[in-house]
């Protein structure tokens, strides 16, 4: 197995380089048809790019993957610009990286247009209880599925445990979770601990089954330090200058400053996908900064289940609710949607530097075992932060009133019995049946309960 970048990579001319337009096309289609989360996005990926299109192999494809989960952020639209950067260097991986997200931006602007002028109405109330209880059964889906590829063995089970103790019962913070988790698995595969042996391999299964498909590829360079810098250098002044300019002009109390600022730092810190860091964003935003109401949180991540693009366009949902809230002298809706594009913004941008700086260097962390290992525990911490949030979500969703029990440094929301919302239990067990039992899509799902929650309401 190749270790190192080569000097270069040349595309021979018996096979033509794919057309900027042709790559543009595919990423559209890509895009448009991203459903499902990053597993189903990652399928489609590879159906067109490496199935259909053969542009790039099954090892490379499978190599750039798993670099992308290294990283912050949602590795689905990492994959994108890695892939498009691949194709056409800097501006191949920006098309594709911004394609990725633009319907799920379109759609989520215009949802969260009609929730913010429409959610208090009735029969609209009803549609969002039927989807945040079919999210509900959508988040405990994801920590199963979750669970079973990351839980391989008693120290995966123990990491997970630790974190969901350490974020449920002591509200530790999650980045503290991710730093002490990577810490772990770095240091016990440095020391080839057999738990951790092995961990986050890639799977080259079939990789030359295609290996001819990397021969049209760009011309890739050796990895430069200099280059390297110039390239982090430009992206951190295109991602942050917003920031600092907001801050000068507004002051850190503006909702636009803590919106950047806020959701800036999420961007660094989310390591496991989206689910991984809501129930963060979401304390924060009910909690600290009263931007939203519990519900409403599950509200925007059944609006983003809907729509195509990362689940993490949710955060677009929330930036929306507090600039619309806190309008000032700006009309409430120009109000929202500049705190969703400024949400977006911020969210995203670190992406494109992850990947224009660290790409020419991922030959070298081919086969690392520590840096793999470090990984396998994260995912592993991520599933007790996941299961966190399904906690989190069940009593909001289910009980009317949620109470907070503290002492002895422990901090638990208790719900109130009596408050039990008998319809939303029946919607939840009923999205809990058409996953686990029907084998039910996220999409037929939150429209059965949708349908359900609008029907009991006209029954009355």
């Amino acid at each position: 197995m190749q270790r190192h970048l080569p000097e270069t990579v040349s595309i021979p001319s018996a096979i033509p380089a794919v057309s900027f337009a042709d790559a543009s096309w595919a990423f559209a289609r890509i895009a448009c048809l991203s459903f499902g989360g990053p597993a189903g996005q990652i399928a489609v990926m590879h159906r067109i790019l490496v199935e259909e299109k053969r542009w790039i192999s099954e090892d490379r494809f499978l190599h750039a993957l798993n670099f992308c989960m290294l990283l912050p952020g949602p590795e689905a639209q990492q994959l994108a610009t890695y892939c498009g950067w691949l194709l056409h260097r800097i501006a191949g991986g920006l098309v594709a990286g911004l394609l990725f997200v633009l319907p799920g931006f379109l759609a989520m602007m215009a949802l969260s247009v009609v929730y913010a002028a429409y959610g208090d109405v009735g029969l609209v109330s009803s549609l969002f209880l039927g989807l945040k209880a079919a999210v509900l059964a959508i988040v405990i889906e994801a920590v199963i599925r979750i669970g079973k590829r990351a839980l391989k063995n008693g120290w995966m089970v123990a990491i997970a445990a630790a974190a969901f103790v350490a974020i449920f019962l002591f509200g530790a913070p999650f980045p503290l979770i991710v730093l002490a988790a990577g810490l772990l698995g770095f240091a016990g595969g440095r020391m080839g601990h057999p738990a951790f042996a092995g961990a986050g391999r890639t799977n080259t299964a079939g990789q030359g089954e295609h290996g001819g498909a990397d021969r049209s590829l760009s011309r890739v360079a050796q990895p430069s330090a200099r280059s390297a810098f110039l390239t982090a250098f430009v992206c951190l002044v295109v991602w942050l200058l917003p920031v600092a300019a907001l801050l000068f002009a507004f002051g850190p109390d503006d909702v636009y400053s803590q919106i950047a600022v806020f959701f800036s730092k999420m961007a660094v810190v989310t390591f496991g996908g989206a689910y991984a860091v809501l129930a963060y964003v979401a304390q924060e935003a009910v909690g600290t900064y009263g931007w939203m109401q519990p519900g409403e949180m599950l509200d925007g991540l059944g609006l983003a289940e809907t729509t195509p693009g990362p689940l993490i366009m949710v955060t677009q949902f929330v930036g929306y609710l507090a600039a619309f809230r806190e309008a000032g002298s700006l009309n409430p809706f120009l109000a929202g949607v500049l705190g969703a594009c400024l949400t977006t913004w911020v969210t995203f941008a670190p992406c494109f530097l992850w990947i224009f700086a660290g790409a020419p260097f991922i030959e070298s962390l081919r086969g690392n075992r520590a840096l793999s290992a470090a990984l396998s525990a994260i995912t592993a911490a991520v599933v007790g932060v996941i299961l966190n949030l399904a906690v989190w979500f069940a009593l909001h969703v289910l009980f009317a009133e949620v109470r907070e029990v503290a002492g002895y440094g422990l901090s638990l929301d208790v719900p109130v019995v009596s408050s039990l919302d008998a319809l939303a239990l029946v919607l939840f067990l009923t999205a809990m049946a058409a996953i686990f039992l029907l084998r039910l899509g996220i999409l037929p799902t939150l429209a059965l309960c949708a349908a359900g929650s609008i029907g009991a309401s006209l029954i009355g």
